[in-house]
C-alpha cells in the first residue's frame, strides 16, 4: 500500500488520499500501525505537527475580527 501511495504522489501528481476501510476500527488500526510508519520513514507523512491549531497546520492566516475598532 505504501509503495502504491508513494508512486501516486511522486509520479502522478496526487496531492492527498481519501481512504475507506473495509471494516472499522481494525482496518484503521492496521493502516495506522503498518502503513503510516512506512510513509513516515520515507518522509511522505509527517511525524509531528508544527502548529497547535488546524489553522496553523494548514498555514492559514487568522481572520480579522470584524467587530474590532482601532
Amino acid at each position: 500500500i505504501a509503495d502504491q501511495m508513494e508512486e501516486w504522489l511522486m509520479e502522478r501528481g496526487c496531492d492527498g488520499f481519501n481512504i475507506m476501510f473495509p471494516y472499522l476500527p481494525e482496518g484503521l488500526d492496521d493502516f495506522v500501525d503498518r502503513v503510516v510508519p512506512v510513509l513516515q520513514k520515507r518522509g511522505l507523512f509527517r511525524t509531528e505537527y508544527e502548529g497547535v491549531t488546524l489553522r496553523e497546520n494548514l498555514g492559514l492566516p487568522r481572520p480579522e475580527n470584524c467587530y474590532f475598532m482601532p
